[in-house]
């Protein structure tokens, strides 16, 4: 399962309207002309929506599908679900030749930020997430010695791959890229966007992107909910052109507790116990949602240390016990 998204968008189109009058009439004349178009359709198991404002209906909405087009292609090349897909390929047979160069891209992206994180984020973990699944589909948690086994085949390093191949060095090891696809997807469709001439727009994939604002002087604005109540806002971010992402452990769990969840610690072959959620701000989609995850392992100490070493990262951390963190660079609005 896809982890459950903790933010929401808020287009504020009934306030946009009525900033018009507070602008030039060159500047209120441009946001009378711009007309809300939304596409959606699914991908990563939920429903992916881009809305976008622009003067021009058929350039919109040409821009929204090729976006679009551009979500399905990384879902269905990453997909741990369909057979076609080459994760799901180099899962079952441990060695995928000619693999796509976006798969490549991801790879060498997440080699790179198991290095950053020393191993906290690790897109081996696959074979924990099966351990846990299969025993919750019989009521109840895998061994100690289940959850042995299975961490013994999580390694970063023994994924291997060039422009010719992917290889599991060991029997039985598996990927899952759901920690970093939907970042990317983020990436992309974006780019898509502003290669159609689109100036204006918000991308909500599961993990948030958006270009230019909402309205003059308005920036797109998303609300990030409680990680225990999902009816409150913990935190409503003026998007500033970074993406954002959030990971938590309400998202999939396997106890009532969220003590274990689809979040694993590859260092103790279970999930870890501090943070209930992490939302993170970075330049890239792919670097937020991958931050997002390795936050929830490192926890507080060590994620907000990492947030304040990468260029242009903030980060808001919620533990159990509702004790909230923030960078001081975090775009949050005054409540």
């Amino acid at each position: 399962m896809r982890r459950r998204r903790l933010l929401s968008a808020s287009l504020g189109w009934g306030a946009m309207t009525g900033l018009a009058g507070l602008a030039g009439h060159a500047d209120q004349e441009a946001l009378v002309k711009q007309t809300l178009h939304t596409g959606s359709d699914l991908a990563f198991g939920s429903t992916v929506t881009i809305k976008v404002l622009d003067v021009d209906s058929l350039k919109a909405q040409a821009a929204i599908q090729d976006a679009l087009q551009q979500v399905r292609k990384i879902d269905a090349l990453m997909s741990l679900q369909q057979e076609r897909s080459q994760v799901f390929q180099l899962n079952r047979h441990g060695i995928l030749t000619g693999p796509d160069a976006h798969l490549l891209n991801v790879l060498a992206f997440s080699y790179q930020l198991s290095l950053l994180t020393a191993g906290a984020f690790d897109v081996t973990v696959q074979p924990l997430w099966e351990a846990f699944s299969v025993a919750s589909a019989n009521g109840g948690l895998p061994s100690s010695t289940e959850i042995s086994a299975a961490k013994a085949l999580v390694n970063w390093k023994k994924l291997e791959f060039d422009a010719e191949q992917v290889r599991l060095m060991s029997p039985g090891m598996s990927i899952t890229l759901n920690g970093v696809a939907q970042g990317y997807a983020v990436d992309l469709a974006l780019q898509t966007l502003h290669q159609r001439g689109v100036q204006h727009a918000l991308l909500d994939t599961g993990e948030f992107g958006s270009i230019g604002s909402k309205a003059h002087d308005q920036p797109w604005l998303l609300g990030v909910g409680h990680p225990r109540h999902f009816d409150l806002v913990t935190a409503t971010l003026k998007m500033d052109g970074r993406k954002v992402a959030t990971s938590g452990d309400y998202a999939t769990f396997f106890s009532p507790d969220f003590i274990h969840h689809h979040i694993f610690d590859p260092s103790s072959g279970d999930s870890p116990l501090e943070l209930a959620s992490a939302t993170v701000i970075a330049p890239t989609g792919i670097l937020a949602d991958g931050l997002s995850t390795a936050f929830m392992v490192m926890g507080t100490e060590k994620a907000l240390a990492l947030a304040n070493k990468v260029h242009d990262v903030d980060a808001m951390l919620i533990s159990k016990d509702g004790t909230i963190w923030r960078t001081s660079g975090f775009p949050a609005q005054p409540t």
